[in-house]
């Protein structure tokens, strides 16, 4: 076994007061007489300390049945380990996030509640991580994990259990640039292919007419965690109760109602695992952090 060492983790950062970084490929280590899983061991977390006050969002009620039959997506499993487990623990190495609030099926809360802490995701180190149910549609999910944050929260990020492998540093940029005073906050990346504006087919199983290429160089795809001033998102969201608005995007929700979104550089590995093959290239990206001592 390599030697312990208390001053830097496995990326050279400086690990948090008081946490000893296992520098060890091994799948078991011990450190002070307790055998640690390598969930244990220390992992990338934000470079520098933060004190931004912020909570996460992680609806997970859904069924996402694009990616198969089988369970939930977010409790589909990506290197032995929930597509879920691994969202929580990309939140919680960000030291801007104080709180975690994971918005699980209505009749779930308390699977989901063992699974996170059977996997060490539960918080008893670092951030608090709380369950609670959600609702029908994400909308309902995410109004519904705002409601179960303390009064102290003044930002949120609300992030997708689908996209596991999101950076550190992105869901650092994305909490610094709403403390630093933008109201509502989305990472996103170029695109890489050329998009058309179609129209409805004339008939069904006919082909679509092309309306239009939009210039690329002005569009972004976007990812999560998308960020907000708490009173923003909660006032949106109320709105869009009574106005019976539906949205599948929180920063859509801000632009409906005449707010303004921002940008700030997303990572291609915050893809969302969606289909079959994001699954497949998900564990790739997986393993080649696990070969690199990582993650």
């Amino acid at each position: 076994m390599s030697a312990v060492n208390p001053v830097t983790n496995l990326t050279g950062h400086e690990s948090p007061p008081g946490r000893r970084a296992v520098m060890c490929r091994d799948e078991q280590v011990w450190l002070h007489g307790r055998r640690l899983a390598r969930h244990d061991l220390a992992i990338p977390t934000s470079s520098k300390e933060q004190n931004l006050n912020a909570a996460a969002v992680v609806p997970a009620a859904g069924r996402g049945e694009r990616l198969g039959p089988g369970a939930p997506k977010a409790l589909r499993e990506l290197g032995g380990v929930p597509l879920l487990v691994h969202a929580v623990r990309a939140l919680t190495r960000s030291r801007a996030v104080t709180l975690v609030v994971v918005v699980a099926p209505p009749d779930g809360v308390a699977t989901v509640r063992s699974l996170l802490d059977s996997h060490g995701a539960g918080g008893d180190e670092g951030p608090e991580v709380r369950v609670v149910a959600g609702g029908a549609t994400r909308q309902e999910s995410v109004r519904l994990g705002l409601a179960a944050l303390p009064p102290q929260i003044d930002v949120v990020l609300v992030h997708d259990a689908a996209r596991p492998l999101v950076p550190v540093e992105v869901v650092d940029a994305v909490a610094r640039a709403v403390h630093e005073g933008a109201m509502a906050v989305v990472p996103a990346v170029p695109l890489a292919d050329t998009v058309k504006q179609v129209g409805p087919a004339p008939a069904p199983g006919r082909p679509e007419p092309v309306l239009g290429t939009p210039d690329r160089s002005t569009l972004r795809a976007v990812q999560t965690p998308q960020g907000f001033r708490r009173e923003l998102l909660e006032s949106v969201h109320k709105q869009a109760l009574s106005e019976a608005v539906d949205a599948t995007d929180d920063a859509g929700l801000v632009e409906r109602f005449g707010g303004q979104v921002v940008l700030v550089p997303g990572h291609e590995e915050a893809f969302k695992v969606t289909r079959p093959l994001d699954l497949v290239l998900a564990e790739a990206v997986l393993a080649r952090r696990r070969a690199n001592d990582d993650f």
